[in-house]
């Protein structure tokens, strides 16, 4: 599954399509995880203005091309886009014939009148293309603050874990490590990996990233959230950021089925210390790595690295 940096780096990727307008849409399969509009050809004329990320969804917002007194009060058009299981973004040149599995492509046309093609490709078809404006408040509103945003601190993360009266929508603190003077109430019990996985907690620490920021930080997966100091979430959320960092540097994990719209692929498989490496030896003390199954997701550790304290 395209995780956060593959996401954002397909958002880095569209920068060329910029100010570029659309000239045609064609709809081969409407039947995605929720169907797209029967009104997409709305976007034709319509330029793209600019390209934004929440979570692993992407925002498209398109402005009429040729503004004038009876356009002065037309509103965007934005598209909400998530890639699914195994959908990207794909440029080709203009004229590329459509492939099996592609559901949706835009024509575009830039200013020297050069055409290009966006094809939305999805071989499982769980992704899903739809109008912000219909969308956006129901599957954006109750997600967690940005991995990378200074809303994500240790500080956040101890006052979720411990219940301290932080809603699902208070997101905002003071953006340090300082650790806050609270008490311990209905704290969460659930295993670490699970809470930092979720997408009301935080957006975009899917499992590959949420297992090596664990082995980075010398915390084992299943360890109970509220077992953990404040002192062990600021080096686990120092090593979330680097990790995420890191990964959209280098373009993302190579998944199977992901490419982003330029036909690049990801790196950061490359560079894995856990992930995927079950039996094989830990990098730092040659110690025989495990899996342990998490909510039906496997999550490989090292046991010397990663010991599982006692309650």
């Amino acid at each position: 599954m395209p995780e956060l940096p593959e996401v954002e780096t397909t958002k880095t990727s569209l920068a060329p399509l910029l100010g570029q307008q659309v000239i045609d849409i064609k709809v081969f399969e409407p039947k995605l995880r929720w169907a797209m509009p029967d009104d997409l050809s709305s976007l034709v004329d319509y330029t793209l203005d600019s390209v934004e990320r929440r979570a692993k969804y992407l925002i498209l917002k398109f402005l009429p091309t040729v503004l004038n007194d009876n356009d002065a009060m037309v509103a965007p058009l934005k598209l909400l886009i998530h890639l699914g299981m195994s959908g990207s973004l794909q440029q080709h040149s203009y004229g590329t014939d459509k492939r099996k599995h592609d559901h949706l492509i835009v024509v575009f046309r830039d200013s020297e009148n050069a055409k290009s093609q966006l094809h939305y490709y999805d071989p499982r078809r769980f992704g899903s293309v739809l109008w912000y404006e219909d969308y956006g408040s129901k599957l954006l509103d109750h997600l967690g603050p940005e991995p990378l945003s200074e809303d994500f601190t240790a500080e956040y993360l101890y006052n979720v874990i411990q219940r301290n009266n932080l809603s699902d929508k208070d997101h905002n603190n003071t953006g340090s490590n300082k650790k806050p003077s609270t008490k311990r109430t209905q704290s969460i019990a659930r295993a670490i990996k699970s809470v930092i996985m979720e997408q009301k907690v935080v957006v975009g620490v899917g499992n590959i990233y949420a297992t090596e920021s664990l082995y980075l930080s010398g915390i084992h997966p299943a360890t109970p959230a509220n077992q953990l100091s404040f002192d062990q979430l600021v080096v686990l959320v120092d090593h979330i950021k680097d990790i995420l960092k890191k990964a959209i540097e280098l373009g993302g994990s190579t998944l199977r089925d992901f490419t982003v719209a330029s036909g690049q692929t990801g790196y950061f498989q490359q560079t894995l210390n856990v992930y995927g490496r079950q039996g094989e030896h830990c990098l730092k003390c040659d110690t025989i790595l495990e899996n342990v199954k998490l909510n039906g997701r496997a999550s490989v550790y090292c046991p010397n690295c990663q010991p599982l304290a006692s309650a």
